[in-house]
């Protein structure tokens, strides 16, 4: 190969946003290459719009007129003078028609060429395609013909539970799981509609479920010279909603045989297709067989932790080859180096299903600069989780020489993991990160429905320890506050320290926590508080505590032998206080008992969004008699949809809203009697 035949590069376009075109940017600007962002209105603050060079605002905030507006991409691209673009994961990545464009615009596409992405894009083709050349496939349907009556025959042919899954498109966007034939027709009709919205392409395929499957995926990668390699597996059976929520590498448990007969059939899945760039050949694992699923020709949320056992820079790699090197090392120089765990931190609410949540991170700490660990983030303090996108916050990625040191510091990190503003899943993957069955790697992709009980269990009562901390804060804040009178700082009488002739002084506090209100009293005596809880016996709790400006504190509870000391942050924000001590995080409000508003209860007859989103279908109608766990309405929020159903059998007496409607959590959406 010639140097002449390598096109130069300077400026890098990244058609996307969040943590992955931060990713990009930071690698491109190591190799010296200019970087150029592109953002809807929504994201005019975000945090790859901050870290490019330039930034140019394509559209409005949904991604169908902003991320997936070729015509905007590309112009942004010319009046920027970007030589290259890069697609990230997600949006427009695997979308032919893009790549074409991208090529025909004379720009360099960091990413395989049009005619490999249309080969894998549609999972129907490649399955026809691995079935030609010998790969194992799950007992399925991939055919062109969609027709629901042929669709449904063919689920009854497979036999249930049949999967159904968008033909286009991945993420566990227009996924469903199928147990029953009296089911097939409304879950066909939701997987396509999440389809159509996401990827532009509704068609589906039918597949056998399997029971207990491990999801194993092969990372390949191959240049213009006919060059591929492998770059091992990674493991990402740990899922919700068909959504990888943790992921690793190796494979815990994968026999070396295994391991190279899978490598063997991805690298010749990729050739096969004249492939180069960054490819996954994901793979479904039951006992000894392995069933090709797909290949996702972009690089994977994951990639990560293939990067941390094999010491490479993928992004680099992708660069290099999209301008015409060859790849730099040969399988036999590629060996294991550790193992790796990546968790992905969502803003989304376990308790109840995993809904997407939306807001503004007010606070915001993240494990950075702990041994062993990599942060990928798209967003910081201060920036907002809106509805429009997928609900990720950052990836937190364990390395360690063994799987058990790589566990062990993803656990701490978790630990050590920050947010306030709104719900998100920190706990939840601590726990799988501590669960005795992850650490044994008893591992399939029903892992977290079958430990449920353990991933999410009923909420324990806060203790009084939490409570003695929450009110050493409150009235340490109060004291700060109160020591100047902003009128006369000078005042004697602008102190309002601990004082009191004779006896300590007493504060009695109301502390909402859990949805119940626990009364608390508080004895000043100097440094000290001494707690106890109204109507408890046996609850005295001595505390003292020293809080920095930023909420760290240091805290002794206990008196005398068996005192404990404990350390970590308190943050107060949007009328309430955050403990994060131990590991774990509580949540506490302060009730002011002048605040005679109360609460907005649940009155029964009204249906309300459980989140922020789109109204995407409405099946009530005033008038209408329904039955219980009847459909009503279908709001969508960040490409994933939720129904929200009859809770009782009733007559529809309003419906507050219609198709395209956006709703915030808790608006009415129907109103019913219920009889």
């Amino acid at each position: 190969m010639t140097t002449s035949s390598i096109r130069p590069l300077r400026t890098v376009l990244v058609a996307n946003r969040g943590e992955i075109a931060v990713r990009v940017m930071r690698t491109a600007r190591t190799m010296g290459l200019r970087t150029v962002a592109v953002h809807s209105e929504a994201d005019r603050d975000a945090l790859h719009v901050r870290t490019a060079d330039t930034a140019v605002l394509i559209g409005p905030a949904a991604a169908r007129e902003s991320y997936l507006n070729v015509a905007a991409i590309l112009e942004a691209a010319r009046a920027t003078g970007a030589d290259a673009i890069h697609p990230g994961y997600g949006f427009l990545s695997e979308n032919a028609d893009f790549a074409e464009a991208v090529a025909a615009s004379g720009l360099i596409f960091i990413g395989p060429p049009a005619q490999a992405i249309r080969a894998m894009g549609s999972k129907s083709a490649a399955k026809a395609l691995m079935e030609k050349a010998g790969v194992p496939l799950v007992p399925g349907y991939h055919g062109a013909d969609q027709d629901p009556g042929l669709l449904a025959r063919e689920a009854d042919r497979i036999g249930y539970p049949v999967l159904i899954k968008a033909s286009a498109g991945g993420g566990g966007k227009g996924m469903k799981v199928v147990e029953r034939a009296s089911d097939f027709a409304e879950a066909l009709a939701s997987a396509q509609r999440e389809a159509k919205n996401a990827f532009g392409d509704d068609r589906v395929l039918i597949e056998k479920y399997l029971t207990r499957p491990r999801h194993i995926e092969i990372q390949v990668f191959a240049d213009g010279h006919g060059n591929a390699v492998s770059l091992f597996e990674r493991d990402c059976s740990i899922q919700r909603r068909h959504q990888k929520v943790l992921e690793e590498a190796p494979a815990p448990g994968l026999t070396a045989e295994k391991r190279a007969a899978m490598g063997r059939a991805a690298v010749e899945a990729a050739k096969a297709v004249g492939y180069f760039g960054a490819g996954t050949v994901e793979f479904i694992a039951e006992g000894d067989g392995f069933y090709f699923m797909e290949m996702n020709t972009r690089l994977q949320v994951e990639h990560p932790v293939t990067e941390a056992i094999t010491g490479l820079d993928l992004v680099e790699w992708q660069i290099r080859v999209a301008r015409g090197e060859p790849l730099p090392v040969r399988t036999e120089d590629l060996a294991i180096r550790g193992h790796a765990i990546e968790a992905r931190l969502y803003a989304e609410d376990p308790d109840k299903g995993f809904l997407p949540q939306t807001g503004r991170l007010t606070h915001l700490v993240l494990p950075e600069g702990l041994p062993g660990i990599r942060v990928d983030a798209g967003v910081a303090a201060g920036d907002a989780v809106s509805q429009y996108y997928d609900p990720m916050i950052a990836k937190i990625i364990a390395h360690g020489a063994s799987r058990d040191e790589a566990l062990a510091r993803l656990a701490a990190a978790l630990e050590r993991t920050e947010v306030v503003g709104l719900r998100t899943n920190r706990a939840f993957l601590a726990r799988i990160a501590r669960h005795p069955a992850f650490a044994a790697a008893a591992l399939d992709t029903g892992f977290i429905e079958r430990h449920r009980a353990d991933l999410m269990p009923e909420p324990a009562p806060v203790g009084l320890d939490r409570l003695a901390l929450a009110v050493a804060a409150h009235l340490d804040q109060a004291g700060q506050a109160a020591e100047t009178d902003p009128a006369d700082p000078w005042s004697p009488w602008a102190a309002a320290g601990a004082f009191r002739l004779n006896r300590p002084r007493t504060v009695n506090l109301v502390i909402e926590a859990d949805g119940a209100e626990r009364r608390i009293s508080a004895e000043v005596a100097g440094s000290r508080l001494n707690i106890r809880e109204a109507g408890q016996a046996d609850t005295d709790i001595a505390i003292e505590a020293r809080f920095a400006a930023d909420g760290r504190f240091d805290a002794v509870l206990g008196a005398g032998v068996g005192a404990r000391r404990i350390s970590g942050r308190v943050v107060v924000a949007g009328g309430r206080t955050t403990i994060f001590a131990d590991g774990r995080e509580t949540v506490l409000r302060f009730v002011d008992p002048r605040d005679s508003a109360g609460h907005a209860g649940h009155h029964a007859g009204r249906l309300v969004s459980p989140m922020p989103g789109s109204v995407v279908r409405v099946d009530a109608a005033v008038g209408a008699r329904v039955v219980k766990g009847q459909p009503l309405v279908v709001v969508e929020a960040m490409k994933m949809e939720h129904v929200v159903s009859a809770p009782a059998d009733g007559t529809i007496t309003a419906v507050k809203v219609g198709i395209g409607d956006v709703v915030q959590e808790g608006a009415e959406l129907v109103a019913m009697d219920e009889a």
